[in-house]
């Protein structure tokens, strides 16, 4: 009977290496990708079960990328694994297509069962966050969660990686002065007058990944 296949995207290579010889006795880990370009092309390609994602997986913020998948009718489970144990972070990802959210501290003990439960299509979440997560998706998205799509998030994630105009304008095959409109149009949306204030914004509202 063939193993489940598992791709995991995560740009820290000892994660990586770490997250392969935990998994490799159960299930196929078919690849490895360090950004989320690299993530949306190996999930087309290899079309794995299950998706293991850094919600801080660099070119696109993690909830992007989930929902980048989603768009692409990705049928792969997918799992965010993050640093960060936090609920609202959790119930965006949810939001966005994630059928399991679990700390990296946590991942040896846990991860297997996640692959697990997410394949019989249930919902697995570290359990110290259960409640708080399941009673925030019971509400209404917040506002800023769902003000920016598209273009403008992935020009907002590549601003905040540092990363210059130009720079940006190529990644996203666009022009300079595409990528300078998109910025200022950003910037009026938040109500912020500088570069440092939007990335701030950004991260404090979790519109990218930190």
């Amino acid at each position: 009977m063939a193993r489940p296949t598992i791709l995991i995207a995560d740009q820290h290579r000892t994660v990586v290496e770490g997250l392969v010889r935990l998994l490799r006795d159960q299930f196929e880990v078919v690849a490895t990708v360090a950004d989320a370009t690299e993530l949306l092309e190996a999930a087309a390609r290899l079309r794995p079960d299950v998706i293991i994602i850094d919600v801080s997986v660099p070119a696109l913020s993690g909830i992007d990328a989930l929902r980048r998948l989603a768009a692409n009718k990705s049928d792969a489970k997918i799992i965010v694994l993050t640093m960060h144990g936090d609920a609202e972070l959790a119930t965006e990802s949810m939001r966005a297509g994630a059928s399991g959210f679990l700390v990296k501290h946590a991942a040896g003990e846990e991860l297997p069962t996640a692959i697990n439960e997410v394949l019989q299509g249930r919902i697995y979440l570290t359990p110290a966050m259960t409640r708080v997560v399941f009673a925030q998706l019971s509400a209404p998205a917040p506002a800023a969660a769902v003000r920016l799509t598209g273009r403008k998030r992935e020009v907002l994630q590549l601003i905040a990686e540092g990363r210059r105009m130009k720079e940006i304008a190529d990644i996203l095959s666009l022009s300079t002065r595409t990528v300078e409109s998109h910025k200022y149009e950003l910037m009026h949306a938040l109500g912020v007058q500088s570069t440092a204030q939007l990335v701030r914004y950004a991260v404090q509202h979790r519109l990218v990944a930190d």
